[in-house]
């Protein structure tokens, strides 16, 4: 549980080596008794940065991360265990398991990569998005739930039903007193993607993702996030959340998200 009325200035607060205390800015948009999953996936991206540090490999970088989400968690402490699946010289995989009360509830792989020299290759054809000075500022919490959204700054260019460019920031850190670097502030952020520009209203249909799966091509820079959003829905219940990432240089790595998408029914039906 949160500290009561206590104001942290993080998400979690480091209890031992493996369990975070969440404080009281990890309320979830669908149920404020539950967590945002923005934060618990910043936690293990923290954990496994942690990890590859202490086993002297923090020179090795984020190539991909893929979170299942199991289930929902009650705001509560949560433990953490890292394990390396797939040693190598330059490419690493490492599993990661958030728990609560010995319950799995979120698993997350990474393949971590090598540095090489590649500036003179480097280049994408993913477009860009106006700055954050040319958006209008915005609320999450204007139509969602929980006190992770409002922890957020949002600005928006809403585009229609599903479509927005947006960028998005945080001043608090992941862990109390525990600096984190930029990739794994971005991935404790992403998760906004799905709720920056929903295609129907909260009271229309329940749309929450079953993973995220982000790709970078290089490290984002701290600062803003940029969000270039597309949801989808199809006819059964099915859909997407496309997001291309950027930071204030331009373009730098894709994320997408599985959704369910559920009506709500109304008294005497639809």
């Amino acid at each position: 549980m949160t500290d009561g009325d206590a104001t942290h200035g993080a998400y979690f607060v480091r209890e031992s080596a493996t369990r975070l205390r969440p404080t009281e800015h990890v309320g979830g948009a669908w149920n404020p008794a539950e967590y945002h999953v923005a934060p618990l996936f910043g936690a293990l991206a923290h954990a496994i940065a942690g990890d590859a540090a202490r086993r002297g490999r923090g020179d090795l970088q984020v190539a991909r991360v893929t979170f299942d989400i199991l289930g929902v968690l009650p705001v509560e402490p949560v433990d953490i265990a890292v394990e390396l699946v797939r040693p190598g010289k330059t490419i690493e995989l490492v599993g990661a398991v958030l728990s609560h009360a010995g319950r799995p509830a979120v698993v997350a792989r990474a393949w971590l990569a090598a540095e090489f020299p590649t500036s003179h290759l480097a280049g994408t054809d993913l477009p860009s998005i106006p700055g954050p000075d040319d958006a209008p500022p915005a609320r999450l919490g204007a139509y969602w739930y929980g006190e992770f959204v409002r922890s957020v700054e949002l600005r928006r260019h809403e585009r229609g039903p599903g479509r927005a460019t947006s960028w998005v920031r945080t001043d608090l850190d992941l862990v109390e007193g525990e600096p984190a670097s930029a990739t794994t502030r971005v991935i404790g952020l992403i998760d906004v993607a799905n709720g920056v520009s929903p295609r129907v209203a909260m009271d229309e249909a329940a749309f929450p993702n079953l993973d995220l799966t982000v790709h970078f091509f290089r490290a984002p820079r701290a600062g803003w996030l940029g969000l270039d959003t597309s949801v989808s829905f199809g006819p059964t219940g099915l859909g997407v959340t496309h997001c291309i990432l950027h930071d204030e240089s331009g373009p730098f790595g894709t994320v997408m998200q599985a959704l369910t998408v559920r009506p709500v029914v109304r008294d005497g039906g639809r």
